[in-house]
């Protein structure tokens, strides 16, 4: 049996220790905002913080992880009110948005170690793959995420946290309808 904590709750799978994460916690925990998408580790749809590192958990197993810290986007900020989450939704930086868990996984742990990145840090940092070419986006995006976490800028025209899921769409300017 595999323990480790997911989301700031200790876990014990009762699984196969070979078994990659991700299934363990999209089979098992039922935390389905981390996607498969390549299985190869190319993509990064599946890209979890794992300590403080982001990781692609379909190549890492369940026994790597043993005694870890895990983090999910479910638990990036349950309320939405990450400073990426805010700036993703007030810029409309999403398109089809089955690449953004991961995408935001890994601009998340980019800016927690650093909240002034450079065009090349980011490059190098988001790797992950895109298939609608958010690309132009994501970098002001994560500049300006960084800027709101240094308390340099607000984001006004996403939704403020607390907002119910349900409720988001009704929130965001973007998503109402004309």
């Amino acid at each position: 049996m595999t323990k480790f904590t997911v989301n700031d709750r200790p876990v014990q799978y009762r699984m196969d220790p070979d078994t990659p994460l991700l299934w363990a916690l999209r089979d098992a925990s039922n935390l389905t905002g981390t996607k498969y998408g390549c299985g190869t580790g190319d993509c990064g749809a599946c890209t979890v913080d794992i300590d403080g590192q982001a990781v692609r958990s379909c190549q890492v197993t369940i026994r790597e992880t043993e005694g870890r810290f895990v983090t999910t986007i479910e638990a990036l900020s349950p309320d939405r009110g990450h400073p990426l989450q805010q700036v993703f939704a007030a810029d409309n930086v999403s398109q089809c948005g089955y690449c953004i868990p991961g995408v935001l996984m890994t601009a998340a742990v980019l800016l927690k170690r650093n909240s002034d990145p450079s065009d090349e840090e980011i490059d190098a940092a988001i790797t992950n793959i895109c298939r609608c070419g958010i690309y132009p986006r994501l970098r002001g995006a994560i500049k300006r995420a960084g800027k709101v976490m240094r308390g340099e800028e607000q984001v006004e025209a996403a939704p403020p946290p607390g907002v119910s899921p349900e409720e988001a769409a009704r929130a965001v300017p973007a998503l109402r309808r004309p």
